[in-house]
């Protein structure tokens, strides 16, 4: 009874924060078709970050987590777990707002900086994106937290008109199987005529025998049990589940380990050889054949993210009395052909036992051209020859976990 009360205000899915406004009047409508702007291209920039129950000072810079110095993207999504310590109040209680409203206002003042310009790194070439010095602003399409767990998803201003259908879907797996101290907050929207699912999970913990097939559990959990709402008036394809999706981006701290002894392991890290240390890690296993087999991840040749020491470079020694070997616990992973990843990394933040990860894509989608007279909005002179044709345009992508 208890569960199922704490359950329903935690997960609703109506329950979250945005810029935008959230009545579907306010986006165009699900059956109108959208008339693409001239040359849009873009990225998108995605991080992941266990911040371990820290709350942000005010003046925490994360200016190297979204890749601001050098690349200005078209949409941002960062996942965080554990923005509150995973006690008891915290599961069982309401939410702490509080600390999603830091980590948003150092988001928005971070990507809204009235240095920053609307222009993108050599690390993306000019044919790819948009190269301008025209500054746009960035406004939060969506942010929602369950427990510990917190998405936020940040556009650039000028893609709004272009969004439908933003949703969220919270799935706690967690204490007996339903709380929120593990699970995922899932965000769905669609731009233009692409859909894209963004997931944000924390997994099941521990590098001891079972742990694994217990994270392997709460990701079955995490794929059968999100569900989004759909509207019977639209025309257009609403997906339902995350696999619905044309574009999913899953990230956070997915907790596998490395299945060697940890005396070997930190042989390997002292030599920094990622190749033979990779080739033992579980979430590689399920990427090749297993729970993750239908997904990709990036190279990795950045050093394990867990566990380090408080404000320290070094990792958590063999000798405490808890045992922790390094691992590469915050990942990120992709499904969608047209997602086309540009940089895959690590940050070096010292505020919580583990390192953030970043990547940056770029990706295609479908979009609409709507012809006015005999010219398409788009395109200025060319020729109809229908009503209604679609094409595909460039949007870059960021993720920070």
């Amino acid at each position: 009874m208890i569960a199922s009360k704490i359950l329903r205000k935690t997960l609703s899915s109506n329950n979250f924060v945005a810029d935008f406004p959230t009545t579907s009047q306010s986006f165009l409508p699900s059956d109108s078709p959208v008339i693409l702007p001239e040359n849009q291209l873009g990225t998108h920039n995605y991080n992941t970050w266990n911040v371990g129950g820290v709350t942000p000072s005010e003046d925490l810079n994360i200016e190297d987590l979204l890749d601001t110095h050098d690349t200005c993207c078209h949409i941002y999504v960062l996942g965080f777990q554990e923005v509150v310590p995973l006690n008891a109040s915290n599961v069982l209680g309401l939410e702490n707002k509080k600390v999603s409203t830091k980590w948003n206002s150092l988001i928005r003042k971070t990507l809204n900086k009235k240095s920053r310009k609307g222009q993108l790194s050599s690390k993306v070439t000019k044919s790819n994106t948009e190269s301008s010095d025209f500054r746009h602003d960035f406004r939060c399409l969506m942010s929602k937290q369950m427990v510990g767990l917190l998405i936020s998803v940040w556009v650039r201003s000028d893609l709004h008109p272009f969004i439908r259908n933003p949703n969220v879907s919270c799935v706690g797996c967690g204490i007996m199987g339903c709380l929120g101290n593990k699970g995922s907050v899932s965000v769905q929207f669609q731009l233009h005529e692409t859909s894209f699912c963004f997931v944000c999970s924390h997994l099941a913990s521990g590098g001891g025998e079972g742990d694994e097939r217990n994270r392997n559990s709460n990701a079955t959990n995490i794929f059968s049990r999100t569900s989004f709402p759909t509207t019977k008036r639209s025309s257009i394809r609403q997906p339902k589940t995350i696999l619905d999706h044309d574009q999913v981006v899953v990230f956070g701290d997915l907790n596998y380990r490395i299945s060697l002894p940890e005396k070997n392991i930190r042989s390997l890290v002292d030599k920094k050889d990622w190749k033979t240390l990779i080739g033992y890690d579980q979430l590689k296993t399920e990427l090749m054949d297993g729970q993750f087999g239908a997904w990709h991840e990036g190279i990795i040749n950045f050093a394990p993210t867990y566990k380090y020491l408080p404000d320290s470079d070094e990792y958590f020694g063999k000798d405490q009395e808890t045992k922790r070997a390094p691992a590469w616990c915050d990942r990120i992973i992709w499904s969608g052909e047209e997602l086309k990843q540009i940089m895959y990394t690590r940050t070096e933040s010292k505020l919580s036992d583990h390192r953030p990860v970043k990547a940056i894509f770029s990706t295609q989608v479908k979009a609409s051209r709507l012809s006015y007279g005999n010219f398409y909005f788009s395109d200025g002179f060319d020729q109809i020859p229908t009503a209604l044709e679609f094409v595909y345009t460039n949007i870059p992508l960021v993720v920070a976990n």
